[in-house]
């Protein structure tokens, strides 16, 4: 769907496509364990989160230079424009490649390259989201902080990932407390495998201004009353939670219902290499399987816009909501 719509919960990492992971493998010297890119796709069935991440940091390995994550950009751009994304914030895991012995600034130098044509090339406007991994220490959150500092200038705002259960947001407030500080954003997953108790924690000891899924969150009505009172941006992304059986079907998906409970909700396509499908997918699954009308789509493209960090660019801001009024469904 060509519905113009912003992404806001997209890992780049996992939009590393098994074609592009062969070829980087291939320039890289580095085997992977398995004969094509069929059986790699075959791999692509998971039971739940857990056994995603084991998958998405395995083919990490591809990824060992500049040109290796500008390429993984370039491709997700392209993709995302041929959707109707206008502007995409994009998340990227700075632990799971400086772990490897990269150098966090050649990750950011890689993606800021291909960032930089984006708009003239794409029409897609970019902003840099640097994520913590939540399974590894808060010492090692804030160690990355510090070395995130040289590049503050290309990153927005700062994110929590990965293994949700057994990791509570208050695990990491000081480094929150200290990007805060340094006038960066703040967004964290919580409530997609955790407790509604989560996303609670994450907008009172985080600070967050947008939670990504969010998905539980109508487990406890009083947490869905003050979402909406604060018009708090949830990050939902239905491919995905099928994918890793957070919800059994599409059909069971709990979207039509957030909307009609008065929830900024927005869709997005998480990791679209391993959960089938990019942003205007997820569109279309929505539309095909829950039968929302085109005003609840409209609905979700403005709010996708209305909850993106571009305070510092009204007008394109403005621009782009027109272009969501304007567009004619076929």
């Amino acid at each position: 769907m060509s519905l113009p719509k912003a992404e806001l919960h997209l890992h780049i990492e996992g939009t590393l496509e098994p074609e592009l992971a062969f070829e980087l493998a291939t320039r890289n010297g580095v085997t992977l364990p398995y004969a094509d890119t069929d059986e790699l796709r075959e791999a692509y069935r998971f039971e739940d989160l857990q056994s995603f991440l084991n998958l998405y940091y395995e083919l990490m390995a591809v990824l060992r230079t500049e040109r290796d994550f500008e390429d993984l950009a370039k491709e997700y751009l392209a993709r995302a424009a041929a959707q109707g994304v206008r502007h995409a914030e994009i998340f990227f895991d700075p632990q799971a490649h400086t772990s490897r012995g990269l150098e966090l600034g050649m990750v950011v130098e890689g993606l800021w390259r291909a960032f930089g044509d984006s708009e003239s090339k794409h029409g897609v406007s970019t902003r840099l989201i640097m994520c913590f991994l939540r399974d590894e220490s808060a010492e090692s959150a804030l160690a990355t902080l510090e070395a995130a500092k040289p590049y503050l200038d290309r990153i927005t705002g700062v994110g929590l990932d990965s293994a949700e259960v057994g990791h509570p947001p208050v695990k990491f407030r000081e480094v929150y407390e200290a990007a805060a500080a340094l006038g960066l954003r703040r967004v964290a997953h919580a409530g997609e495998e955790g407790p509604p108790e989560y996303i609670t924690e994450a907008l009172d000891v985080l600070g967050v201004e947008r939670v990504d899924h969010g998905l539980r969150c109508v487990e406890d009505p009083a947490l869905v009353e003050r979402l909406v009172r604060e018009r708090v941006p949830l990050t939902l992304c239905p491919l995905s939670n099928v994918r890793l059986r957070t919800v059994d079907t599409l059909a069971d998906h709990p979207l039509p219902a957030m909307l009609d409970a008065g929830l900024m909700c927005t869709v997005n396509s998480d990791d679209p290499a391993y959960f089938g499908g990019y942003a205007g997918d997820n569109f279309d699954a929505v539309r095909d399987t829950l039968g929302l009308s085109e005003e609840r789509l409209r609905e979700l493209a403005r709010n996708s816009f209305l909850a993106s960090f571009l305070e510092d660019d009204e007008e394109l801001r403005a621009r782009y909501l027109a272009e969501v009024e304007a567009y004619e469904f076929r």
